[in-house]
């Protein structure tokens, strides 16, 4: 993974962390009780982390592309963390789950 990967995770992280920006524009004016520039502050906070880009439309509309590279280096970054603790974690797991021993009772390893 790039060094800068992390970054770029966190920057996807921060600007999906938001209910309201996991939403369509659409869905946005149709249901939540949101004004236009509330939407585009969440839309230039998803250009700024990479998930669209803004592009002339008609008249004075903007039209906003979705773009997936940052979230695979968000996958990538989580695909990591997944390595890195998966195995820790089951054998924790494992430790957690395995006989129970006495009050008093040492365990054989540090005898």
């Amino acid at each position: 993974m790039p060094p800068d990967a992390e970054a770029i995770a966190e920057q996807v992280f921060a600007a999906l962390a938001d209910p309201s920006r996991r939403a369509t524009a659409t869905d946005l004016a149709a249901r939540l009780p949101i004004t236009r520039q509330a939407i585009a502050k969440h839309l230039a906070l998803l250009a700024e982390a990479g998930l669209v880009t803004a592009e002339p439309g008609e008249r004075r509309r903007v039209r906003y592309r979705l773009h997936s590279a940052p979230m695979q280096v968000a996958q990538q970054f989580l695909a990591a963390l997944v390595r890195d603790w998966d195995g820790p974690l089951w054998a924790l797991q494992k430790h957690l789950d395995g006989p129970a021993r006495g009050p008093g009772t040492i365990p054989s390893h540090e005898t």
